[in-house]
This record gives structure tokens, sequence and C-alpha cells, in this order.
């Protein structure tokens, strides 16, 4: 991944996580909360080659990390989300090609989305914080992977669009 792509793509991702804390942090959705942001860097990872995925998630995670709404050290996220982004390269082959399977595409974010905050808290409890009882930490995690898949669909098509932009010529083929 060259430099000039990481840099578009860092930028790109704090620019989604500023929208994410100045405006869809604030909307009550039912049932549970919604990261924009982790839906769009489950995105970014699912499109992905192996090394480029693993370097936006640890990029994406310490992103994540400056949000003052989270009370958690300082490189948690950047853990969770480069492990995420391993999950992703390393099962990338094995789901295939999501250029013929859009279904499978926000399938996969939403699970992503899901499997994400729960290795987070899975984390955050080893390090002895609390956070709620199970059954709150279930249904956040349940209506996070809801809100993921019921906004993937419009998310995904311009992500795609960013993502081939951000390509050279030599990378698109």
């Amino acid at each position: 991944m060259r430099p000039a792509r990481i840099a578009s793509s860092a930028a790109f991702l704090f620019f989604i996580f500023i929208v994410q804390e100045a405006a869809v942090a604030r909307i009550n959705f039912p049932f549970a909360g919604y990261s924009f942001y982790i839906a769009v860097l489950m995105g970014l990872l699912a499109m992905e080659d192996r090394a480029a995925a693993v370097m936006i998630g640890f990029i994406g995670g310490v992103i994540l990390d400056l949000s003052p709404s989270i009370d958690a050290p300082f490189g948690q996220w950047a853990f969770v989300m480069t492990v995420m982004g391993y999950i992703f390269a390393a099962n990338r082959e094995s789901v295939g090609d999501f250029s013929t399977r859009p279904a499978a595409l926000v399938l996969f974010v939403s699970l992503g989305a899901t499997v994400s905050l729960l290795i987070f808290l899975s984390v955050g409890a080893l390090l002895g914080e609390s956070d709620g009882n199970f059954q709150r930490i279930l249904s956040t995690s349940l209506g996070n992977g809801m809100w993921t898949l019921l906004f993937s669909p419009v998310i995904l098509p311009l992500l795609s669009k960013f993502r081939r932009i951000s390509l050279t010529s030599r990378e698109r083929k």
C-alpha cells in the first residue's frame, strides 16, 4: 500500500469519525446504538487485500481510540481493529469475491461489526473493565449488527467508489 493511499484512507476515516461523533452518535436508535464508523471501517476491511486490511484496521482503531465517549484504555480499539483486519484478510479468499455477491458483503460487514464489538468487550473484561450485564452487552452488539445490516446496502457502494478512486491504475487490475 503506497503512502499516499494510506494518507487518503486515514483522512477519509477521520472524516467519518467526525461525522460519527458529531451527528450519528446523537441519534437515539431504537433497540441499541449504531456505529456508522465501525460499519464503514468493516466495509473498507472487507474490500482490501491482506496487508492493506491489517494496516487500515490499525489506523481505524487508533482513530476510534480518540473518541471522547469511550472509557477504555488507549490502544484497545487499535488492537481490536488490527485483529479484525487480520481476520478479514485471512478469510478473504475463503469467502470469495464480493463484487458478484453484494448480499454476502453486507452480511460479512454486519457480522464483522458485531464480532468487533464482542471482541472489544472481551478484551475489556480481560483488562478488568466493567461494561454492564450480559443482557445489555448482547442487546447492544446485536442491535448494532442489525442497524449495520440495514444501512450497509447504502454505505458499501459509496465505499467501493472511494476505494476505486484511491487506487492507482496498477492496483486496479
